[in-house]
């Protein structure tokens, strides 16, 4: 892990003014009164200058989410929220492995993570602002045409799967695939990566498009943005089928928020009701794949 990922913390938009120097000289009751008038003066002129601060954990290597360039679509989404509140951010860059929350939210580092599935118990989470699927990426020019993870053809491919560990902690797509029998199909590649290179997360798709393995199972979103990307034409096609309740392949996503802060995650519900068309199309500029949620389209 490089030092970048640890404690850095910047601003962004706002001011400060601190108000001080007043020099009175006693003299009955007009000193008291001045006295008065400058307090006032003071609290009015601190409430004015000090916005509202919004503390923001967020991982500055792993777009699409988030960089410390803040391009990722989690930034954008947080300037919207910013925006709304009349706030100003504050990010605490931390990289998003294991004990993130732990060292992060639950720290007191920070009040928000931008992105968390809804029913994540360390956190509070809003309501979603998306809700994507795990998604078969094959090269264009195979025409696999993979929809579930049934698909007879499996069996003969290589298949490429994220790996977040050796302690059962891996992305439901191996699960699924290793209780299929198809163990011996899988080319692992760590969802972590090698923080020293932009991304590490995206080396999967590098893999497809190379031809080192023939489709890969990858998280929507980072599918999405890096297969429009690739030199070589990507296919992203959501994993169909019947969910397994126990490994589902889609997520609803929203903000996680500190449980110390409720009356936040009330603010920010009614910002992601009142923006969505906004969000929509951010979304949308990113290439994150949508899936229905309910019976409803996102």
């Amino acid at each position: 892990m490089c030092s970048l990922s640890r404690g850095w913390r910047s601003e962004v938009g706002g001011w400060r003014l601190e108000v001080g120097g007043w020099r009175l000289r006693a003299g009955g009751w007009r000193t008291a009164a001045v006295v008065g008038l400058v307090a006032a003066l003071t609290l009015s002129t601190l409430s004015a200058a000090e916005p509202r601060v919004l503390r923001v954990c967020a991982d500055p290597n792993n777009l699409p989410f988030s960089n410390a360039k803040e391009e990722g679509f989690e930034n954008r989404l947080v300037r919207i929220i910013a925006r709304d509140l009349q706030a100003r951010v504050e990010y605490t860059w931390w990289a998003q492995r294991r004990g993130f929350v732990r060292e992060t939210v639950s720290a007191n580092a920070c009040d928000i993570v931008p992105g968390v599935p809804v029913g994540f118990d360390r956190t509070l989470v809003t309501r979603p602002y998306y809700r994507s699927s795990y998604v078969f990426v094959t090269r264009r020019d195979r025409h696999l045409l993979l929809h579930t993870l049934d698909d007879a053809q499996l069996k003969d491919l290589r298949i490429g799967v994220q790996l977040v560990g050796e302690d059962g902690t891996n992305t439901p797509p191996a699960h699924a695939l290793a209780r299929r029998h198809l163990a011996g199909r899988l080319v692992g590649f760590t969802l972590y990566g090698d923080y020293a290179r932009p991304n590490p997360p995206a080396q999967i798709l590098d893999a497809v498009g190379r031809g080192d393995v023939d489709v890969a199972l990858v998280w929507g979103p980072l599918a999405g943005y890096f297969a429009r990307a690739s030199h070589t034409p990507l296919q992203v096609t959501p994993i169909g089928g019947t969910p397994e309740p126990q490994l589902p392949m889609a997520y609803d996503i929203g903000v996680g928020v500190a449980r110390r802060t409720p009356g936040l995650r009330a603010d920010i519900d009614r910002v992601l009701a009142q923006r969505k068309p906004e969000i929509d199309r951010l979304l949308a500029r990113f290439g994150v794949p949508r899936v229905e949620s309910q019976g409803h389209a996102d």
